[in-house]
């Protein structure tokens, strides 16, 4: 009997011991329509009076280290998702580790295809030609377009022209190969050739231009995203790099301040993972141009051949300046960072816009109105090109505007009015410059080149 009562009490020991081991809980969370995991999501875990709280990664994935056979409840929320609860049995929590996944439906309510509206009025010719096509344009600050055109292909020649909405004032040849039309930190407008940078100067009723180097323009001139009177804004951003740094720098004392850190987290982990399965010969090259420059190996190879792969994307993470205020678009951390003019935080509000990008159509593009510094989000879908206005007091785009043709390019917005260019899908017709009046009548800001202007106040049409 004795020897009964110390083997009972033996186990009963082992048992308490058991009850007490712990165990790994692996959540993955997915959107229940098309499977794609959800990041982002806040998750808590409650066993008894004990809660434990955890985000899910860029993989959708979040881990709990609990208590093994206690029942658990699971609490999943994100400002865009219908909120999940969910029980896990004691007879469920078995192993060293218990996987589950969770699904999660977006709110039919925050539904972006449900609430798109049309733009008033029917789409108008801006600029047209029998001889030419419009390849690409930029207004500037006289209200006077550049038009960027060419008779048969860009590569065999093309032509600038001045154009003042009813007559063309001047036209040259571009003495390069051109490519596009791009405007600096002051709205000044240049011309990226193969070779070489034109820098174009308006003056009356002729356009005169200047050469720039093009790998001083790309060095110096095209990182300056913004300035004002005294500050301006750029960036360290490398398209071979997966992330960057804003900075500010003050002309009246020379001292530089960084923003903000710009990061994709999962694209830098591949990034940098590319070294362990490069052959010997290019861990030895990576490494003497490591002693060579400082710079990491892991850095050399990641540049030079993750990049090549199909897995590498660019960093997209816009700045926009309006009125005294800088706002910059984290899709990386999902979250739009609100700075004062000095560079001071202010404010940082979820966006959750980027996400769901076959549905949506979202297209990985911004674009502001220079005039009333508004803030638009492309999208597309089946063709049709959709622009959503970011009201960036919190984050969300509640409508969308449908441009009236399909397949139209080099959209921009000047003075609530989106232009573009177009020609009809398999027709004779040469490209040309089109217009469309928005839903809004924003009045004017301080955007770019410091313009000393009112602040901008809505009034939806």
């Amino acid at each position: 009997m004795k020897y009964i009562q110390i083997i009972l009490f033996l186990l009963t020991i082992q048992f308490g011991f058991a009850q007490s081991d712990s165990t790994v809980l692996q959540i993955h969370v997915i959107d229940a329509k098309d499977g794609e995991p959800l990041k982002n999501i806040s998750v808590s875990a409650q066993q008894g009076t004990e809660i434990e709280y955890e985000s899910t990664n860029s993989t959708g994935d979040v881990i709990f280290k609990l208590e093994s056979k206690k029942e658990v409840k699971l609490y999943c929320s994100n400002p865009q998702l219908d909120p999940v609860n969910r029980r896990i049995s004691a007879g469920e929590m078995r192993g060293d580790t218990t996987y589950i996944t969770i699904e999660m439906q977006f709110i039919r309510s925050l539904d972006l295809d449900g609430i798109v509206v049309a733009a008033p009025g029917v789409p108008t010719v801006v600029y047209k030609s029998t001889r030419l096509h419009v390849e690409d344009f930029e207004i500037t600050k006289d209200g006077d377009i550049i038009l960027l055109t060419y008779p048969k292909r860009l590569k065999k020649g093309s032509e600038l022209l001045l154009y003042d909405g009813l007559k063309v004032k001047h036209s040259f040849q571009v003495p390069d190969i051109a490519e596009e039309l791009v405007h600096d930190f002051r709205g000044n407008v240049h011309v990226l050739c193969e070779n070489n940078v034109f820098g174009i100067h308006p003056n009356g009723q002729r356009i005169e231009i200047s050469n720039l180097p093009k790998d001083y323009f790309l060095k110096y001139v095209a990182p300056i995203i913004d300035t004002n009177k005294s500050k301006m804004y750029f960036s360290n951003f490398n398209p071979d790099y997966p992330a960057f740094d804003y900075f500010s720098f003050d002309q009246l004392d020379s001292v530089y301040c960084k923003l903000l850190s710009i990061e994709d987290e999962l694209m830098m982990e591949l990034y940098r993972s590319e070294y362990k399965w490069v052959d010997v010969r290019t861990k030895l090259w990576a490494k003497t141009k490591e002693m060579e420059t400082g710079i990491d190996a892991e850095i050399w190879v990641g540049a030079n051949y993750f990049t090549q792969s199909i897995y590498y994307k660019e960093l997209y993470a816009p700045l926009f300046h309006r009125n005294d205020s800088l706002f910059v678009f984290d899709y990386y951390k999902d979250k739009l960072h609100i700075l004062d003019a000095t560079g001071k935080s202010l404010d940082s509000i979820p966006i959750y816009h980027h996400y769901r990008k076959k549905q949506t159509g979202w297209k990985s593009q911004l674009i502001q109105d220079q005039v009333t510094g508004e803030i638009y989000a492309l999208f597309d879908r089946h063709g049709y090109t959709y622009l959503g206005r970011i009201d960036v007091k919190d984050g969300e785009i509640k409508q969308q505007v449908r441009l009236e043709y399909r397949y139209v390019t080099k959209v921009q917005v000047y003075n609530n009015e989106v232009y573009y260019v177009y020609r009809p899908f398999e027709s004779t017709q040469k490209k040309y410059l089109y217009k469309e009046k928005l839903p809004y009548s924003f009045t004017r800001s301080k955007v770019l080149q410091g313009d000393q202007t009112a602040a901008s106040v809505p009034e939806q049409e």
